[in-house]
């Protein structure tokens, strides 16, 4: 499979579990931004991500990444209650959220290509982090209007070659220009 068309199905698969979350578990509609893929992920100045480990045909990551209002929203709607600051329910909602949104884009994927597996999510909260994987790859960057906020799931997969991974040259390429 090449990039563009691993890229092509985890726009889609991201969009669909990103509808079915939103319709099922919290109430809402998600509507899709502009997709760009970009050489490292956004830096945040404050807020929640929530980052997953996937590996099978193609290594990398999966994240979910919004502000500290927005992940209180998504607790808020999935738990039917409210929360005023971030807490450990608010941290595992966006775990959570996370786990169904990669987990589902996995399943899609495993449709497409052989079995994967993912990690446990880490959820970090703070102030004036960046999330970094080794390396100029290309993340697709996904945004997600949500309930008056914005979610984005940040998506960095590259061929696994004897559990290595192999730069997305036509991608970091095209960046460099």
């Amino acid at each position: 499979m090449t990039t563009q068309e691993m890229q092509a199905h985890i726009v889609d698969g991201v969009r669909r579990a990103m509808s079915d979350l939103c319709s099922t578990m919290l109430g809402c509609e998600a509507e899709p931004g502009e997709v760009r893929v970009v050489a490292q992920p956004l830096e945040e100045s404050e807020g929640v991500v929530a980052l997953i480990g996937m590996a099978g045909p193609w290594i990398g990551t999966g994240a979910i990444l919004c502000k500290p209002d927005m992940a209180c929203k998504l607790a808020g709607a999935m738990l039917m209650s409210e929360y005023a600051e971030v807490d450990d329910e608010v941290l595992d909602a966006v775990a959570e959220v996370a786990n169904m949104v990669i987990g589902n884009l996995k399943t899609s994927l495993e449709e497409m290509v052989a079995p994967w597996v993912l990690s446990t999510p880490t959820v970090i909260h703070g102030a004036s982090f960046t999330t970094k994987l080794g390396g100029n790859h290309g993340w697709t960057l996904m945004p997600f209007a949500i309930m008056g906020g914005t979610v984005l799931v940040q998506v960095c997969l590259l061929p696994n070659v004897d559990g290595r991974t192999t730069p997305r040259l036509d991608i970091v390429g095209a960046l460099a220009r």
